[in-house]
């Protein structure tokens, strides 16, 4: 019995996410793209020095607290990829007389506020909404953009560009779904800059989802891109084509509790509090939370069936003992799951114990 796993704990793999991220920072510089990596993922001060390591400098996060977080680990370029919520503008005011700021707007409210509030230079990108329907301005709604820059004007904001985060692609059911969404994004964004940017001179395209970056091969028209989950790519990644197994470089390591041969299932200690309740439906037809691999000798396996979590309550998950290995498990046995969205296990774990697992 291993000592180091009684309670649920997020594991990853150094090797693994190192290649990641050395990967898609290659991808960004052979298409001439700006990698500016959204750290909500993983959300650790180690993991941000393996970007450095690859020559990364800027950021993107997705609240102030967060942004302050990994300024005060000595990031001084931050995207706070969030529309701007002007009951932060003390801390925002803050932040942007140590580092380079940049901003999000997708109404002119808070641009107005923010104007008339924030007294150091910061940058701002106008939130564009091309299809996924979460935050941001219509792209032919050229009469709110005009009064966000009309707001803006001759005060301490500074246009950058346009941004989205084609997070639709996350429901897409194929690569060509994905593809088509991506390149329609790129498409409505790059009209957007043909008619601002010689009132704007250098303004940017910023695009952000893992799906499209890890899978396109055509980023003509963008000039930055954002994604964050390719850095431990997930169970919904490997659904959607993004990845492969073995590019999954995080799982939550979980004691088996119960088991019950009589109905093919058993229990973890693994429930909502530290995998969420982020659902995929299995080729089956089945709601699924999660997959069960074999953890021996501080590893996770490659997948040996069909050993689903499907049942989530706030500390419990029950999986399917579907596989030779799994009908093996007894109480006291370690598996590891790999998470359908580790974003959110590794926000739900990382101030539980967090391990480094170094090949």
């Amino acid at each position: 019995m291993n000592p180091c796993f009684h309670f649920p704990s997020i594991l990853t793999d150094e090797t693994i996410c190192r290649s990641n991220i050395r990967r898609m920072a290659q991808k960004a510089l052979a298409h001439g793209l700006m990698f500016r990596p959204h750290f909500k993922t993983h959300q650790s001060v180690e993991v941000g020095k393996w970007f450095k390591d690859e020559g990364i400098n800027a950021i993107t996060v997705s609240s102030v607290t967060m942004a302050t977080f990994f300024a005060d680990a000595g990031w001084e370029d931050i995207t706070i990829a969030f529309p701007l919520n002007i009951r932060e503008l003390d801390e925002i005011n803050q932040l942007a007389c140590k580092i380079q700021l940049n901003v999000l707007f997708d109404m002119p409210a808070q641009a107005l506020v923010a104007a008339g509030k924030i007294s150091h230079l910061v940058g701002y990108f106008i939130k564009t909404d091309v299809g996924y329907h979460r935050s941001g301005v219509e792209p032919n709604d050229h009469d709110t953009i005009q009064q966000i820059l009309r707001a803006t004007d001759g005060t301490s904001l500074t246009f950058k560009g346009f941004l989205t985060h084609s997070g639709n692609t996350y429901q897409a059911k194929s690569i060509n779904e994905i593809l088509l969404i991506h390149n329609e994004a790129t498409r409505l964004l790059y009209r957007l800059k043909m008619i601002y940017q010689d009132r704007f001179p250098g303004i940017i395209i910023s695009t952000g989802d893992t799906p499209s970056c890890s899978i396109a091969g055509n980023f003509n028209g963008v000039d930055e891109i954002r994604p964050g989950n390719f850095v431990y790519f997930d169970l919904m990644q490997y659904h959607l084509g993004s990845c492969r197994f073995d590019e999954i470089a995080a799982a939550v390591i979980c004691p088996v509790i119960s088991v019950y041969p009589q109905r093919n299932q058993a229990l973890i200690y693994g429930g909502a509090v530290h995998l969420s309740k982020e659902s995929l439906i299995s080729k089956k037809g089945n709601l699924i939370f999660g997959l069960v691999v074999p953890f021996i000798n501080g590893k996770w396996g490659n997948p040996e069936g069909d050993d689903y979590l499907v049942s989530l309550s706030q500390e419990h998950g029950i999986f399917t003992t579907e596989s030779n290995w799994s009908k093996l498990l007894k109480p006291g046995d370690i598996v590891a799951v790999i998470p359908v969205h580790s974003c959110l296990a590794a926000d739900l774990l990382r101030n539980k114990s967090t391990l480094n697992l170094r090949k």
